[in-house]
């Protein structure tokens, strides 16, 4: 699906592309890992989202996951709006610290996988396949 950035916020584009250009080395890290350990996934990094740019956004999945330096100690209420932002959108936010990303790859990743499922058996109840009720799982936090 081709997605329109016609009504977002001037310069959003120009400011994904240098986000891009100019990731974090947590970032380009995670980037491969996504690609590489789930290749049947389809992320996107950088994705102007409304007033936002998302880390990487999975549409299929309704996944956000923002990796985080230290700058994000300081701006926690900043990040819980964004993050409200993205839950009001439909989509869950799973946050890791560049850190986690840099010493516990395969734990981000494992999180990541499960969130997925989680999101995907979800969706699949709400369409009527099951009678339990779907819970909403509260994102990490940057404990």
């Amino acid at each position: 699906m081709m997605r329109n950035y016609r009504d977002l916020p001037s310069g959003s584009v120009g400011r994904a592309k240098t986000l891009r250009r100019n990731a974090t080395e947590s970032e380009k890290r995670l980037w491969n890992a996504l690609r590489e350990k789930l290749p049947g996934v389809k992320f996107r990094r950088q994705v102007p989202h409304g007033p936002y740019v998302a880390d990487f956004l999975n549409f299929a999945g309704k996944l956000i996951i923002e990796v985080d330096g230290a700058t994000h100690a300081e701006r926690t209420e900043q990040d819980a709006t964004r993050t409200r932002y993205f839950e009001a959108q439909g989509y869950q936010t799973l946050r890791f610290w560049n850190h986690e990303v840099m010493d516990n790859l395969e734990g981000v990743l494992t999180t990541i996988s499960l969130s997925l499922r989680e999101r995907e058996g979800g969706a699949k109840r709400r369409e009527g396949e099951g009678d339990e009720a779907v819970q909403k799982t509260p994102s990490p936090s940057h404990a």
